[in-house]
């Protein structure tokens, strides 16, 4: 039964070359457009949310500002400023909190090696800064330890741009620089990371060395920053709270007062982030799924010809003793099968596209988001779904207008 519907198809299509190439042509450019349009929708998102996590992960900034309103006869205007103890303070006293570290920061340090010299942005952390702030070791190498911090060891963790310059293409790991005149070794290079939230300059040029030997070498008393990551971050509100409410008994605020503290909130970002690749994909998926449904008319309206044009078979078979389900049938696997055997095309077309794309390997400039589409089985089975769909509204009318021809007056038709 199958084999004769399919068969019939062909012939049909053989006879009008022209008219099958059409309906083809638009099924595929249909679902052309519906997979492109989601793979690379999905991949600028990826890509976004990526650039992003590579500042952060699910991690709060905390820094000190000014307070903006009056406490306890106190007045507005007073500074609050973070020390070191306020780190094992907040670990104490909020326990939904999993990591904190503390985060001291100098501009402009100069880094020479036997190649060159350049100056950067220069951060004092624990080693939980690494993981919170997603700077993963190379091969070879590792982040700023515990060890590290209890001995004030001089060690230094590069960014792998930075340990370029200074190194050029022999492995940094190892190798003694003078940072500020003072000799330190690197004990790790960071691997390349995805960027696009930043403040005092990209990661990847940055050095990293232990907050001890920090403090004890530029003698800074006040942090410029604390980062808390939450052990569950659906408590991030909460914790948030109680990180003023905290900060606000210590340093003497009103713990509504959002000016005392500034938060640099990445789980709200990503929160965000999730949100608007979502609409992006949406608003795609929309253009690419009216281009399809423009294409499907063109289907319905072709199946209508196709039933004028075979109205003398349709009345043979009928007077022959063909049922109405046998003639629905033939023209609903038509339409049906049109429109699959179109997106097959089309989605061929995709992966190849795809794939091109995926081989010029583009990691600079737009490329970094345009250059990374998704193919997924759920975009991919949610096209199949729309073309059986369209197939079937497309099919079902001029499938109902055959199967009611009379045979007495079909046999008349010219």
């Amino acid at each position: 039964m199958v084999i004769n519907l399919i068969s019939e198809f062909f012939q049909d299509m053989r006879k009008q070359k022209l008219r099958s190439f059409l309906t083809l042509l638009a099924i595929s450019w249909g679902t052309l457009s519906v997979v492109l349009l989601l793979a690379f929708g999905k991949g600028v998102g990826n890509q976004m949310l990526s650039g992003m996590l590579g500042a952060g992960n699910q991690i709060m900034i905390l820094y000190g500002g000014q307070t903006s309103i009056g406490y306890e006869g106190l007045g507005v205007g007073r500074r609050v400023r973070f020390v070191e103890e306020d780190v094992d303070m907040l670990l104490q006293a909020i326990p939904q909190i999993r990591s904190v570290s503390p985060q001291y920061g100098q501009g402009g340090v100069r880094l020479k090696s036997e190649l060159a010299t350049t100056n950067t942005f220069m951060e004092g952390v624990a080693p939980e800064f690494g993981f919170m702030r997603t700077m993963y070791a190379s091969p070879g190498g590792r982040f700023i330890n515990e060890q590290d911090i209890v001995s004030q060891r001089r060690v230094v963790f590069l960014g792998n741009e930075i340990a370029e310059r200074l190194f050029g293409e022999e492995s940094a790991v190892g190798q003694t620089l003078m940072l500020d005149d003072v000799p330190f070794t690197v004990v790790g290079v960071m691997q390349e990371k995805l960027q696009t939230s930043m403040n005092n300059g990209p990661d990847a040029n940055r050095a990293i060395i232990p907050y001890s030997t920090f403090r004890e070498m530029y003698g800074h008393r006040y942090l410029n920053s604390i980062l808390v990551r939450p052990a569950d971050v659906t408590r991030q509100e909460y914790i948030k709270g109680e990180i003023f409410n905290v900060f606000g008994r210590k340093y003497q605020f009103d713990p509504s007062d959002e000016q005392a503290l500034g938060v640099w909130d990445f789980i709200e970002n990503e929160r965000i982030n999730r949100q608007v690749s979502f609409g992006i994909e949406l608003f795609l998926f929309s253009v690419g799924f009216f281009t399809l449904l423009i294409a499907g008319v063109g289907v319905a309206n072709i199946m209508y010809v196709v039933v004028r044009e075979r109205t003398q078979e349709i009345g043979i078979k009928k007077a022959l003793g063909a049922k109405k389900i046998h003639i629905v049938s033939q023209f609903m696997f038509e339409s049906v099968f049109v429109s699959f055997l179109g997106g097959a095309i089309g989605l061929s077309i995709s992966i190849l596209i795809v794939r091109g794309v995926h081989a010029l390997d583009m990691n600079e400039g737009a490329g970094q988001f345009l250059g990374h589409p998704v193919l997924s089985e759920a975009s991919m089975l949610l096209t199949f779904s729309i073309l059986a769909l369209i197939g079937i509204a497309a099919g079902v009318f001029p499938a109902k207008k055959a199967a009611g021809v009379d045979p007495v007056e079909s046999l008349r038709y010219e």
